[in-house]
């Protein structure tokens, strides 16, 4: 195993955009190989993720990031590392992904990390600037942020599958609910194609549910499917799953359900 000493300055490996180390102690850990190495002195913008084929919470902001074209570095975490809060405690006192680090600035938590993004960067333009649906834009992010948790447990996120599972009468309820929001949200678009106009944080909460959607075969209103089918057909969430079927690692937790994948083609 490599390893490269740290002290005042960073010493990290550059993969074409991406950069993959993790912090280990006074030490860091070098997860890929590459030919070239650069010190970092300057400040700059670096998301912690996980797994993109699992972690829907290193999607969000990612998007985010992806979306707006902020320059910002990838630094992959293995949510199948044994030693992977070990790993992020050195990154985020949480130990979990994702976790934003700008400069001295470190930020976990997805929500903080698109509002924190949305201040700094985007001068506000993560949220739809009329008052009123801005405060129900926020509304359904901290509603998707803290709740359906029956869903997120019977159909976690997994991008390169088609599977099929029973759904429990707490789980249809947190569809029927999503799916309110998705149909519902058409009064605010003016025009716009996204939940609220111009795409946006909410946007970006409910983005690893239609990946959720896709690989269950969750059946929608007419509304919230062509919703479903523009996120996923968004730029950044077809790199994102383009990424998620080049990766290797099975978590078998996260493969629930009936395996569909050798009679049904991908998306």
């Amino acid at each position: 195993m490599d390893y490269v000493a740290i002290g005042a300055t960073l010493a990290v490996l550059r993969i074409s955009q991406k950069l993959t180390y993790c912090c280990l102690g006074n030490k860091t850990k070098i997860l890929t190989r590459s030919q070239n190495l650069k010190q970092y002195g300057e400040r700059t913008v670096k998301l912690v993720i996980g797994n993109k084929n699992y972690s829907s919470w290193s999607l969000r902001p990612w998007l985010l990031l992806r979306h707006f074209s902020l320059p910002f570095d990838e630094l992959h975490i293995s949510l199948g590392d044994k030693n992977r809060r070990e790993i992020l405690r050195g990154f985020s006192p949480s130990s979990k992904v994702p976790v934003l680090v700008d400069g001295d600035i470190t930020v976990w938590d997805t929500l903080s990390i698109c509002e924190y993004l949305n201040e700094q960067y985007l001068e506000g333009r993560g949220w739809p600037m009329q008052v009123k649906t801005r405060a129900t834009a926020r509304a359904v992010v901290a509603e998707m942020h803290a709740g359906f948790s029956a869903l997120r447990i019977a159909l976690p996120m997994n991008c390169r599958a088609r599977r099929r599972v029973k759904l429990s009468e707490e789980v249809r309820r947190d569809i029927a609910r999503i799916d309110e929001i998705w149909s519902q949200a058409e009064q605010f678009q003016n025009n716009g194609q996204w939940l609220f106009g111009e795409f946006g944080i909410a946007d970006c909460f409910f983005a690893p549910v239609a990946f959720r959607f896709q690989t269950y075969g969750i059946h929608l209103s007419l509304a919230a499917s062509e919703y479903c089918e523009r996120l996923l057909n968004h730029n950044g969430m077809r790199a994102w799953k383009l990424a998620a079927l080049e990766e290797t690692e099975i978590l078998k937790e996260e493969e629930v359900g009936e395996d569909l994948s050798t009679r049904h083609a991908y998306a």
